[in-house]
Parts: C-alpha cells; sequence; structure tokens
C-alpha cells in the first residue's frame, strides 16, 4: 500500500541567500520545498513565493525537483528574466550535481547520452526512449567510492526533466533515496533523494560578468568528503 503524499516543507532557514543584486538572487534550496507553486492552496509554499513576499516582480528563471537541493536562480526584474532564461536555453550555464548513487562504478568517468520524454503510463516519471525522445546528455566522474554506494559529480549538458536521476538509472546506479526510479533498497538507503546542485556559473544579465557559486550539502563538506 503507497503512503499518501503528504506536503511538510522546511522552514528553517526560511530563505538560504547566497547572492543576490538588482536583477537577480540567488539560493540554496533545501530538499523537500517546491520551487515553484504545486496545484491546490496545500502547495502554495514554495521558494519562488518566499522571494515574492519580499520582492512581488520576482520570476524562476529555471526549477529544481521539490527531492532535490541546491542552486537556484531567481530574476528580480523583467529583462533580467529574458536574459538569464536565454542563457539557460543557449546551454552557456555551467551547472555542476554531487549524487550519492547505489552500486559501484565500473567506470570511473564517461558521458550518458539517451533521449528522454515523459512516461505517459506513470506520470510524472520520465523514461528513456531513441524515437522521440528529446536529446539529453550528462557527464559523469566518480568522487569517491564505498563498498555499496558512490559519490558521484554530474555535468548535464541538457536540462531535462529528471535527466540525472534516469541517466543514472539507465547505468544501474540509481540515486539514493529517489522514491520514483530507486529500487526499494536503494531507495530506503538514505532519508532522502541524495541529489544537490552544487555549483552553477552564469553572466550577470546586466553587466556580463561571470558569475560563480557554490552551495554546501547535507551529505557532503565543503571540502569534498563525506559527510558520517
Amino acid at each position: 500500500m503507497t503512503t499518501p503524499f503528504i506536503y511538510t516543507p522546511p522552514t528553517e532557514p526560511w530563505l538560504d541567500i547566497l547572492y543576490q543584486d538588482k536583477d537577480l538572487i540567488v539560493l540554496n534550496k533545501p530538499s523537500g520545498l517546491l520551487t515553484n507553486p504545486g496545484r491546490g492552496e496545500h502547495l502554495s509554499d514554495c521558494l519562488l513565493s518566499r522571494v515574492q513576499q519580499q520582492y512581488p516582480l520576482a520570476q524562476l528563471v529555471h526549477r529544481l525537483d521539490m527531492a532535490t537541493s541546491g542552486i537556484v536562480v531567481i530574476a528580480l526584474r523583467r529583462k533580467a528574466e529574458t536574459a538569464l532564461k536565454q542563457q539557460f536555453a543557449d546551454r552557456t550555464v555551467k551547472k555542476r550535481y554531487l549524487a550519492m548513487v547505489w552500486g559501484q562504478l565500473l567506470q570511473a568517468e564517461g558521458t550518458i547520452d539517451l533521449p528522454l520524454i515523459a512516461d505517459k503510463d506513470q506520470l510524472p516519471k520520465q523514461k528513456v526512449c531513441q524515437q522521440t525522445g528529446k536529446p539529453a546528455i550528462t557527464h559523469y566522474s566518480l568522487v569517491h567510492q564505498l563498498s555499496d554506494r558512490a559519490l558521484v559529480e554530474l555535468r548535464p549538458i541538457t536540462g531535462r526533466s529528471h535527466q540525472l536521476r534516469v541517466h543514472m538509472l539507465s547505468l544501474g546506479h540509481p540515486i539514493l533515496g529517489d522514491a520514483f526510479y530507486a529500487h526499494t533498497e536503494a531507495q530506503q538507503a538514505a532519508p532522502r533523494l541524495m541529489l544537490h546542485a552544487a555549483s552553477l556559473q552564469l553572466h550577470q544579465p546586466y553587466h556580463g560578468n561571470v558569475l560563480h557559486f557554490q552551495a554546501d550539502t547535507d551529505f557532503v563538506a565543503a571540502n569534498g568528503v563525506l559527510k558520517p
């Protein structure tokens, strides 16, 4: 019997702000908080709505899954929103994720090039489809191998829904704590989805300077060492 989902977003800290200027605000989103509102009043609390309490004109530039933690960029002005979204569309934004995955990796690094499409029979899940899927590319590298799990660095080139989760599953290494894709043992091996948007680089939309952001997570220390 499936346990019904109850949305209980974390509230401490209310907002973990990494950077802010007149054009954008960059935050470290905790796992368990929606990036944008869901359907229904009970899903209205989210990262965007919290920012909009102080900045009513704020708009999302991109999003993370509720269960994924890490860096999210929100535009504070309309022109900034357009410019930032264009950077994501042009794939000039550099993104780096950390994930704890099941098993032992046979290859220390590689590239996953598998097209993805929505699984209409199991929404919101995605699946690999060579015929009609949209291109999806992820570079991965091993950071630290343990007996039954591994810390990996993921650098997506594209930004498809659930891309990193499905791509790691395709290698036989589901992300720990993944309620959608992991087998029971891997799902129960962690208290939450062990996927974190650890760093992001883009250009400031007004003056064009390169901005680089990093965000710590609860399973990897700032120096890259696994936390107990």
